[in-house]
């Protein structure tokens, strides 16, 4: 490569990991929402609660890894925990024909702009259950009508409107909640 080339796709990369660090960081310096909502995830998982994974689109592949997360740990020692994924993606007529009072329903979006999961988690907040949204900016900047669905327990948008800088930090933040979700089952006098 020639030297001019190295110095255009370097730039060009920092450029690229410049996009995706304040995002990043930003769920850093929003971890007592993550913890909260570990917390109550291992709360409800405690009491026998399972895990509804919702999300359409790419958000759906999301939707399924988290699934697998919880129900196939990879650290050897920690205990398999139910989780399903809707099977239209999520709705709410699906939260409310597999989910109860003590399960977590948890959305993810990359815009929080989809009227269908609000509805969703509508439907699971009026039924009791958790509701936890993992969202992105979005064109608003707050996170879409998803974040302002009332009733909602915990709400984590990352302030980014690029689709794919959103899944990543999704990625990580979903993998924070399982960690931190065993942290705290593995210490059950914190969650009564």
């Amino acid at each position: 490569m020639s030297a001019v080339t190295t110095a255009v796709t370097a730039e060009t990369v920092r450029a690229v990991f410049a996009r995706r660090t304040a995002p990043v960081a930003a769920l850093g310096t929003d971890a007592d929402a993550l913890a909260a909502a570990c917390h109550a995830m291992a709360q409800r998982f405690h009491r026998g609660g399972r895990l509804l994974a919702m999300g359409t689109g790419p958000a759906a592949a999301d939707a399924a890894h988290v699934v697998v997360e919880f129900v196939h740990p990879v650290i050897m020692g920690k205990r398999a925990l139910p989780a399903y994924g809707l099977p239209d993606g999520g709705s709410a007529t699906t939260v409310a024909m597999f989910g109860g009072p003590d399960d977590i329903a948890l959305a993810f979006s990359p815009d929080g702009a989809s009227a269908r999961h609000a509805e969703a988690l509508a439907q699971a907040a009026r039924s009791g259950m958790l509701t936890v949204a993992l969202l992105g900016a979005g064109a608003d900047g707050s996170g879409g009508v998803m974040a302002r669905v009332p009733g909602l327990d915990h709400v984590i948008v990352v302030p980014s409107a690029d689709a794919r800088v959103v899944r990543e930090a999704h990625v990580t933040a979903y993998h924070v909640l399982w960690e931190l979700v065993h942290v705290f089952l593995d210490a059950p006098e914190v969650l009564t």
